[in-house]
């Protein structure tokens, strides 16, 4: 019983202070923002985000450092496969006449 009564108790007291805070919410009126900066300031920070973007981008281009070949040295050549040999005489099939032909 003591613990229903506790509960009952804390439940009314928690509805009164929510509807406090919201009376309190819905009588002060909002004020719209204003944000006073000088021209000077402006291009400060924007100067200022475009050196920290540079700066951020530029460092994740190659994080495990030098990876070139020293001087003389290249890459190896590109392998290519030579192309397939064809066997004659070949037959294509037409799909219109529905027979192959030679091609």
């Amino acid at each position: 019983m003591a613990i229903r009564d506790f509960l009952k108790r804390s439940g009314q007291g928690a509805a009164i202070a929510a509807a406090l805070v919201a009376a309190a919410a819905l009588s002060t009126a909002p004020t719209p923002a204003q944000a006073r900066v000088s021209t000077g300031a402006a291009v400060g920070i924007g100067l200022g985000s475009f050196a920290l973007g540079t700066a951020v981008g530029s460092a994740a281009a190659n994080p495990y450092g030098y990876y070139g070949y020293p001087y003389g040295y290249a890459a190896p050549a590109p392998y290519y496969y030579p192309p397939a040999p064809a066997y004659y005489p070949r037959s294509c099939w037409d799909p219109y006449y529905r027979r192959y032909y030679a091609c």
